[in-house]
Formats: structure tokens, sequence, C-alpha cells
């Protein structure tokens, strides 16, 4: 059964806000708070890195499952195994080699890491916060012997990593969390980094109508505007329709070179 999705709602409208809050009373203290916070964070750190890092620090301390988006480690082990399937039945292969950006704690990547061939998954994150907690999940699951790589990173330029190396690259709710102008750096290097034939799935939070966001947190974009900002930078992009049979709020893209 597919999560339902409401895509025209614009979260960001008073109307929208003030129905929500009228349905759902017991969560304005909560959105309240973190509104309260994230107001804060955005002062103390304008560039958007700088934010959602310190975003994610906050939510880090409290629970790195939670931050990752899991409210529950049922959820949490749920939505690892959906990410893997899902890559599994699409492409993966054991001996490809695998660029999670986003890579959180290791919700889906302690899976990834499990079945592919050893050092052949590379994790990048902008929170040294998750990527601690990213560690501890790898200990947790007896996975030292498969050599992955965890690196902290400041922006999506990819500029460190070896040109056409990465048959898959991956990014589960990232682009979700992102400014257009980040997704935009990501589809103009993430072209250097595949290797023939590979690809990049993507996941966001769609809508059909206004394109806008929430508390500089989620982020809502129409899948042409992705497709479009793809074809750009000599890029082919697609939607994955059997993605949303998934239970799963967010829709996929994936992209090849063109």
């Amino acid at each position: 059964m597919a999560s339902k999705k409401n895509l025209v709602a614009n979260r960001a409208a008073l109307a929208h806000k003030v129905r929500y809050a009228l349905g759902h009373p017991h969560r304005i203290g909560p959105y309240v708070k973190r509104a309260a916070r994230d107001r804060w964070l955005a002062f103390k750190h304008p560039d958007h890195v700088g934010y959602y890092r310190a975003v994610m620090a906050s939510d880090t301390r409290r629970n790195p499952e939670a931050a990752v988006g899991s409210q529950t480690h049922d959820r949490w082990l749920a939505l690892g195994r959906m990410q893997f399937d899902y890559l599994r039945e699409h492409g993966l292969k054991p001996e490809y080699r695998m660029l999670d950006i986003g890579c959180g704690n290791l919700r889906a990547g302690w899976h990834f890491i499990e079945y592919l061939d050893a050092g052949n998954y590379y994790g990048i994150d902008i929170s040294p916060d998750i990527l601690v907690a990213a560690k501890q999940t790898l200990t947790t699951q007896g996975l030292q012997a498969k050599l992955p790589h965890l690196t902290i990173t400041q922006n999506l330029t990819l500029d460190f990593l070896p040109d056409a190396h990465f048959d898959v690259v991956h990014a589960h709710s990232v682009f979700s969390h992102s400014p257009i102008e980040v997704i935009d750096e990501c589809l103009a290097h993430v072209g250097r980094v595949l290797a023939p034939g590979g690809f990049f799935d993507f996941t966001f939070d769609r809508t059909t109508g206004s394109e806008h966001h929430v508390l500089r947190e989620d982020f809502y974009y129409r899948t042409e505007t992705l497709v479009d900002l793809a074809a750009r930078h000599g890029l082919r992009a697609r939607f994955m329709d059997d993605w949303e049979t998934r239970r799963h709020g967010q829709s996929k893209i994936r992209v090849t070179a063109s």
C-alpha cells in the first residue's frame, strides 16, 4: 500500500497551517518549539549547510534514528530495508562501487555495506554528529571487515572523489531538505563521478502546486523542475513510478548520463 501524498498543499501557506493546527492541536506546541529553535539556528548559521548541520547536531543529540526521520526503531529498520530492497531490485550488484550522499547513521547504509564487496561503499554527510552514530551502527552490525568509507563533506561538489568511479550514487531524503542551489550543485558535478553506465537515484518531496519550503528544513519541488535541472547539466532524468507503490512519502528520480 502506497503512502498517501498530498501533492497540492502549500504547507508554507498560513491557511494550510491554520487548518492543520485545528485538526492536530497536539502538534502546535512541538511545532512552535521547533520553529523557534530553527529561527535561532538560522540566525547563527545563515548558509544552508551550516544551518542544517546545526539542525542535525540538535536532532542527533536527542535520538540519531529520529534525526534521520524515523520515530521508532522498527520504522528505522523498515525504511532502511525499503531503500536496500528497491535498489537491489533495480540494478545494484555486489561488485558495484556506491556513493551514498547523506548516509546519515546508516539506516540503509549498513544493508548496502553488508551486500557490497569490501571497500565498495562510500558514505558522505555534512553532519559529524550523525557520522559518529553511523560508526556505532557499523560496529553494532559487525561490519568492520567490509571497510566502508565514511567521510564528512561541506558541499556537494564531490571534488575530492575520482572521475568515473561510482556505478551507483544514492541520495535518500537529501534533496527533500535542500534548497534548489544545493541540488543544482550536486547535479552539476555528479556526472563526473559516475562510471560509464552508472546511475544516480534520489528522493524528493513532490508537489504539483507551488514549490515551497517549511522552516528551511523541508523543500517541495515539482518533478519537471528537477528533470529540467538535470538536463541543463547533460543528464537524463526519469521519474521512478514503481517507487510510488512503496510506503514512503517522498518520490524518486533516476539520473543517468545522456
